[in-house]
């Protein structure tokens, strides 16, 4: 619902999945954010990391596997 109107934009790919999470990552190239959800409180109050790939194997490509992994199972968003 909230990143409805970015789909369809150059340069941007929305997509959807049924995996349960605990985390929400967005990522760009070597930096992400990451939001951890913590029981009992809302998403938006819960901590962002800025995480930047500085090295292999660090936290940051843990985080990406995931992403990736959650990428492969999703699909395209399309507005309705």
């Amino acid at each position: 619902m909230h990143y409805t109107p970015l789909i369809g934009t150059p340069g941007v790919e929305v997509h959807q999945h049924a995996t349960t999470l605990y985390n929400s990552i967005y990522r760009d190239d070597d930096q992400m954010l990451v939001n951890a959800q913590v029981f009992g409180m809302n998403a938006y109050a819960a901590p962002v990391w800025h995480l930047r790939r500085e090295s292999e194997g660090g936290v940051f490509d843990r985080y990406a596997e995931s992403f990736e992994a959650v990428w492969a199972l999703s699909r395209q968003a399309v507005k309705e």
